[in-house]
């Protein structure tokens, strides 16, 4: 079946723009390392790789032209795609690892819906992002992922100590429990100006795969989980919210998320329309 579009100019119909999906920001990230890193001297190297292949068929059919310039330009430019791929490739394999794990968590993290729970994906502030939020009668939820590797031997095991991690008896150089709570107060001092209301923002930091010794205490300030185990923590949390208040931070953070998508849907318009404007000059 074939769509069929109106006379003369058209809109979408869509009002709103779509909510962002796990592991966005590190997809768009892996994406731009890859075409500001590596696109040119793929580029580079495949237009010097034909003129070279060119020049070599030249003397195969009996034209005499020296394909060593070509051929040897071809080798620099393979030579530095290659010292980039190899500095780069480290990056972006952890960056795949990551996004990876935010998506299979966020698709744990949907279920929840069916109690009731509003869950929000790769929500953006200034600088940085919240992996997911997520909004229900126990409160509201900050969780940042981390997909670590584990080791090939031995037991994957994370001690936390209610400040600290230590991640096979050492601690990680980005601390995870200082970046969570700085996302749990974004979020809280957003809703407050949205809403005018105080909510009380819980970080969380969800680690697969690994095996958290917490020795849990219900009062710590940060809950450091293994995804499998949040929702019964979340079930044995005595409710903190009423159903108005839920629908309430719900509604607020999902403009906030679509206000932030507008908005780099502007600039990204504004410079291509500026870009187009530009007049080409040859110097």
């Amino acid at each position: 079946m074939t769509e069929s579009k109106p006379p003369g100019k058209s809109r979408s119909p869509l009002k709103a723009k779509p909510m962002r999906q796990p592991g966005q920001s590190l997809g768009e990230l892996r994406r731009d390392l890859v075409e500001d890193y590596l696109l040119f001297p793929a580029l580079f190297a495949i237009v010097f790789g034909f003129m070279a292949l060119m020049r070599w068929m030249e003397i195969r059919s009996g034209v005499i032209h020296s394909p060593w310039l070509y051929t040897t330009i071809f080798a620099v430019a393979f030579a530095w795609l290659a010292f980039r791929f190899i500095r780069i490739f480290p990056l972006v394999r952890n960056l795949r690892q990551g996004e990876a794990g935010e998506k299979i968590v966020g698709e744990y993290l949907d279920r929840l819906r069916e109690r009731g729970y509003r869950v929000f994906h790769d929500v953006l502030g200034e600088g940085f992002n919240v992996d997911h939020v997520i909004i229900g009668r126990a409160g509201v939820f900050t969780l940042e992922t981390k997909t670590w590797s584990k080791p090939e031997r031995g037991e994957p095991r994370i001690e936390f100590d209610g400040q600290a991690l230590r991640v096979l008896g050492g601690e990680p150089d980005r601390s995870p429990i200082i970046q969570a709570r700085a996302q749990a107060g974004w979020l809280r001092a957003l809703l407050q100006e949205s809403t005018g209301k105080g909510f009380n923002v819980h970080p969380v930091v969800l680690i697969p795969g690994w095996f958290i010794d917490s020795q849990a205490q219900r009062d710590r300030s940060v809950w450091v989980l293994e995804p499998k185990a949040l929702p019964k923590w979340l079930k044995d949390d005595p409710p903190n919210l009423s159903s108005k208040d839920v629908q309430l931070a719900a509604y607020h953070l999902s403009r906030h998320v679509r206000s932030q998508e507008k908005e780099r849907e502007r600039i990204e318009r504004s410079f291509w329309h500026a870009m187009r404007k530009k007049p080409m000059t040859l110097d």
